[in-house]
């Protein structure tokens, strides 16, 4: 699916993996923490790059417009070191930014979809280097979502370039010593590169994924409040037409052609996560609705297969609203500097913390050196007769009074909510229980609809009964076949992290439309006589402490 790379790419020393995209377990971790002691990082061997031709910008002291591999003009944002010098160089941060977004410029807070800013690495001791991906901002050419022969060599010229300055910290000519965080976009960014580029050292993708196809569309369903999002954002960019396309077609017809699901399953991580081979900590949200969890349980899953340094650090927020405790602010930024710390600068006396740091609804975290497999389950049954209308859906959500977030007021209209109408089925928790993981459902079922275009599909969501809320504002498209017969399939849910008091319950929802998906075919009803729902319940993990308290 992706085109071969060029012949001027740099040697990574790497090896492809035969799995396609969207095919790993995403609870297929090694269950045993690693031996990060005898990890041996892969040898870097790189041809000296050609000379990078960047000029300055009139007036913007920070920003230079860099060449790229074919011509095209990629503005940067160059934030050096204040005490770096020839003779005492520092390590480099590269932080790309969101979609549609300019790279950041701003040295006080933290932008949009970041959890970490230039005046915290340049205070860790790191130069950092920002950009306007092709297609956004000041730079030229169009965005192909983070394509490897494109953003992807983009992202290696401004290695090169770096490798360039005096105040950078080089391991061999042409490879400097170098990081990256960023989040979203500019965490996918991450992964492309470092699968395809052996001179970064260590990578923090925040908020990222692993393929487009299962997470924007999921039991081949276009989530079309998402895709609706990011196909407005870019108002004064240059996309790729099959973005557009894509969201036309799923708003249309609720899929996608052929021609555009192959185009959207090539681009980004996906198989090139095979070929990471640098210590990675990943950044996800619990109440990501765009990213799910298991978009970074799918990559942690294949970064311990191949024996890579990894961790995992959850928090409330992501492409979405956190309306429960997001507990301490500041852990993804301390996390992202002591894994920066380790493994770039290679300071080996640094603690980066547990391998496996989860967070659930109250702002506690849970840690462990393994992401934890069920140890039971509590289970209830059901059945119910659901008629396929528009109305009483799943959402949207309301965001809280007086939000700040730029991102609540985006999120919310698209947001699942308690639904009006909806088959349901209580659990009741009769002993505090740590729920982690996806779901099981099962639905046995008959049903007819009219005939049409559009998919046949019911929504799945697990509802707080103490708040009224959607665990972690997720929900889950089924597929089904409405031709009179009766069927039985099996799914599992979405990811959530929920903890449980005895006496609490939830309820599982089962809805004929929501906000997050593109409206599928209705008319007519579906009968379940059989609902069957597993929540994963989880022990042996670490409730750590909080800050002051």
């Amino acid at each position: 699916m992706i085109a071969a790379a060029a012949t001027t790419l740099l040697t990574t020393g790497c090896s492809s993996g035969d799995e396609p995209a969207g095919s790993q377990d995403p609870t297929n971790t090694t269950g045993a923490p690693l031996d990060e002691s005898a990890w041996i990082p892969t040898e870097c061997q790189v041809d000296p790059p050609e000379p990078v031709i960047a000029e300055a910008v009139p007036g913007v002291p920070n920003d230079l417009v860099l060449t790229s591999f074919d011509d095209t003009p990629i503005r940067v944002h160059w934030f050096p070191h204040p005490d770096a010098t020839r003779a005492e160089p520092a390590p480099t941060v590269l932080m790309g930014p969101g979609w549609s977004l300019p790279g950041d410029t701003d040295v006080e807070q933290v932008g949009i979809l970041g959890s970490i800013d230039i005046a915290t690495l340049r205070a860790a001791g790191y130069n950092v280097l920002t950009w306007d991906p092709r297609g956004f901002g000041d730079s030229g050419g169009a965005a192909t979502v983070n394509d490897k022969d494109r953003e992807g060599r983009d992202v290696q010229r401004l290695l090169d370039w770096v490798a360039e300055q005096p105040q950078v910290e080089v391991e061999a000519v042409g490879d400097p010593r170098v990081g990256m965080v960023g989040g979203s976009y500019g965490g996918g960014i991450q992964l492309v590169t470092s699968a395809i580029d052996c001179r970064v050292d260590a990578i923090v993708p925040i908020i990222a994924w692993h393929s487009l196809g299962t997470s924007l569309y999921k039991a081949e369903t276009v989530k079309t409040g998402w895709a609706g999002v990011l196909s407005d954002l870019p108002t004064d960019a240059m996309v790729d037409p099959r973005v557009a396309s894509a969201y036309a077609d799923g708003t249309t017809t609720g899929v996608l052609s052929e021609e555009d699901r192959e185009w959207f399953l090539s681009r980004g991580p996906a198989e090139l996560v095979e070929q990471v081979r640098v210590p990675t900590l990943l950044v996800q949200g619990t109440t990501d609705t765009l990213f799910t969890l298991d978009e970074a349980l799918t990559n942690l899953a294949i970064l311990e297969s191949n024996d890579v340094p990894s961790a995992m650090v959850w928090y409330c927020g992501g492409h979405g609203i956190c309306l429960t405790d997001p507990g301490d602010p500041e852990r993804v930024a301390t996390a992202a500097v002591a894994w920066l710390d380790r493994w770039v600068q290679g300071d080996e006396s640094v603690e980066t913390g547990p391998r496996v740091d989860l967070l659930d609804q109250r702002g506690d975290r849970h840690t462990s050196e393994a992401y934890p497999e069920p140890t039971s389950t509590i289970d209830a049954q059901g059945s119910g007769t659901l008629e396929l209308a528009a109305g009483g859906g799943a959402g949207p959500a309301t965001a809280p009074d007086g939000s700040r977030e730029i991102l609540d007021s985006i999120a919310a209209p698209i947001t699942p909510g308690r639904a009006d109408r909806a088959v349901e089925v209580q659990i009741s928790f009769d002993a505090d229980a740590l729920v982690i993981g996806a779901p099981a459902l099962e639905l046995t079922y008959s049903g007819s609809t009219p005939d049409g275009e559009r998919p046949t599909r019911v929504f799945a969501q697990l509802v707080d009964d103490g708040t009224g809320l959607v665990l972690d504002n997720q929900i889950t498209p089924v597929a089904v076949v409405l031709d009179g017969e009766q069927r039985t399939v099996t799914v599992p849910m979405e990811v959530v992290s929920y903890a449980a008091a005895a006496g609490e319950s939830v309820t599982l929802q089962l809805v004929a439309t929501t906000v997050a998906y593109a409206e599928p075919r209705l008319g007519g009803t579906i009968e379940f006589t059989d609902i069957s729902i597993g929540l994963p319940v989880v022990t042996g993990l670490t409730l750590a402490d909080r800050p002051g308290v």
